[in-house]
């Protein structure tokens, strides 16, 4: 069976490879013409692509619960700040072909010098930064998350700042409640079991359901930044117990959802 999974998983690593490079180049044509959101949405589309090459080829499905808790895509002014569980590569694929608004990743720069796939992200609205460098980081991550929320752009940030095993918990920094409180949006934590189907750090990916849950809204207005973002902790991590109880000590009652996918 494991041999059967790598064979699949092969496959779907080569369908990746495959697809990246003619849509990159599109993005890299598109963006000599025109900026934002073209360039972003022809990026979506190579995501779509891998995302659906997962669930066809691996049988990687989702489920998904919370939409209701987003702007819709006509409040295309109503920025929030993402803040979500990070196990594997699939939901950085996955988050932005599931919302109605673009989002802004915060990510380490180094990914930019991926061929192909870094030269295409560099073109989009994100927002790349320098890790070693702390003070110069947050200064730029304010600085362009302020700009990218008064043009109703979601920014995303995974708290723990790496992938994270399952059944596992990071430490949870405070750079996206700070954000949300200089900007004055909300933050929505979100949950997501995607370690159940391609685990951190492994190109084996194994068929399954990713259950993903989008929290309300929280007010970021006259909080304290790391008050805030134990709040978050505890929903996210509260969460992935219920939606994952098997990959914890403590399980907690699982509630059915429908499938989406």
């Amino acid at each position: 069976m494991i041999l059967f999974y790598a064979l699949r998983s092969a496959l779907f690593i080569a369908w990746l490879a495959l697809t990246v490079v003619p849509v990159a180049l599109a993005v890299l044509l598109v963006s000599v013409f025109v900026r934002g959101n073209p360039v972003y949405w022809t990026c979506v589309f190579w995501l779509r692509l891998a995302v659906s090459g997962a669930r066809l080829i691996c049988g990687v499905r989702w489920r998904i619960q919370g939409m209701e808790h987003l702007p819709t895509a006509e409040q295309s002014q109503s920025a929030v700040i993402l803040l979500a569980k990070h196990q594997s590569t699939w939901e950085t694929f996955a988050f932005p072909t599931l919302m109605s608004h673009p989002l802004a990743y915060v990510f380490k720069r180094e990914l930019l010098y991926i061929p192909f796939f870094g030269w295409a992200i560099g073109r989009t609205d994100m927002i790349h930064i320098d890790r070693s460098k702390r003070a110069q980081a947050w200064a730029k991550v304010a600085e362009q998350g302020k700009q990218l929320a008064a043009r109703g752009i979601w920014v995303i940030m995974f708290p723990e700042g790496t992938r994270i095993a399952r059944g596992h918990k990071g430490d949870y920094k405070t750079g996206g409640t700070r954000l949300a409180i200089e900007t004055g949006v909300p933050v929505v934590p979100i949950a997501a079991t995607s370690a159940r189907c391609w685990p951190r750090r492994s190109f084996l990916l194994r068929p399954g359901v990713v259950d993903i849950s989008i929290g309300r809204p929280i007010p970021s207005q006259g909080r304290e930044p790391a008050e805030l973002m134990r709040e978050v902790e505890g929903w996210i991590e509260g969460e992935m117990q219920r939606l994952d109880p098997e990959a914890y000590a403590q399980p907690a009652q699982p509630r059915n959802t429908a499938l989406t996918a």
